[in-house]
């Protein structure tokens, strides 16, 4: 069995693309539109990688990352952020939390930004993946 791929981004294009990218590579795309839609996917789907977004309604990838670093059961998930946010941006967004008294969080295993090429997102998945 190929092993799985959570993309979970808003944008039902960048999910179509990521998702071509995972198969393309011989893995086997989930999708959430959400955060909150991507931790039940989690929970439901056991992936070996999560591509996450940043931006998002209802749960963002800020927070659906803090809730997979701090959890035991899916810490060791690997998380490759796909995000137009600057990568200084988000981890200022990690440390702000901390300080405020969240857990602190190890920093994503990788983190590419919008818009990425599909061979460099595929080199990037198969680092995790391989």
């Amino acid at each position: 069995m190929s092993k799985k791929v959570l993309i979970v981004d808003d944008d039902p294009d960048v999910r179509m693309i990521t998702a071509s990218v995972v198969q393309d590579n011989g893995y086997t795309p989930v999708e959430a539109a959400n955060g909150e839609e991507g931790l039940a996917k989690v929970k439901s789907e056991k992936p070996d990688l999560v591509v996450l977004d940043v931006m998002m309604p209802k749960q963002s990838g800020v927070r659906m990352f803090r809730n997979l670093k701090t959890n035991k059961k899916f810490q060791d998930i690997p998380i490759l952020m796909l995000t137009g946010i600057a990568r200084n941006a988000f981890l200022r967004s990690q440390k702000v939390l901390t300080e405020f008294g969240d857990k602190a969080v190890p920093e994503p295993e990788g983190y590419l930004e919008k818009p990425v090429d599909p061979e460099e997102l595929g080199a990037a998945i198969q680092k995790f993946l391989a």
